[in-house]
């Protein structure tokens, strides 16, 4: 049995994934558009014009899988009550990543030290998703 995040970027996901390409080094395994899938959509499903938004992607940060799509192309992601936890080697890569992933969203709490590891941090990125860095201890 596995567990995988499945997130809705609601317009933003070929965004998103560009995003974490670049911070995270994700790699894209599958990236699908609404007006490539095998099946029509119900009517009313898309707005109009969103046949070049994702219908669904899946790209690999580390050893994990996330997968992603754009919803329904509302443009407007709610992420809430969850977030994503990133174990880094480091405190350099902890840095790093944390400022990368920084870059356009909000600190919910600064990289320190912890009674559990020697670097964590918490932070929303731009889209809105919950990032926790951590050093094991």
């Amino acid at each position: 049995m596995q567990i995988q995040s499945y997130l809705f970027f609601d317009g933003r996901c070929e965004e998103a994934v560009e995003f974490y390409r670049r911070t995270l080094g994700a790699e894209v395994e599958m990236l699908m558009r609404i007006k490539d899938s095998p099946e029509p959509l119900p009517p009313g499903r898309v707005p109009p014009g969103s046949e070049d938004k994702v219908m669904h992607a899946s790209f690999r940060i580390g050893d994990s899988v996330v997968m992603a799509s754009d919803g329904r192309c509302q443009g407007q992601p709610n992420f809430q009550g969850f977030a994503l936890s990133l174990s880094v080697v480091d405190q350099r890569e902890a840095e790093q990543r944390f400022a990368a992933l920084s870059e356009g969203g909000q600190v919910q709490m600064p990289l320190g030290p912890t009674f559990f590891s020697p670097c964590f941090g918490m932070v929303a990125d731009r889209f809105g998703v919950s990032w926790m860095i951590i050093v094991p201890a």
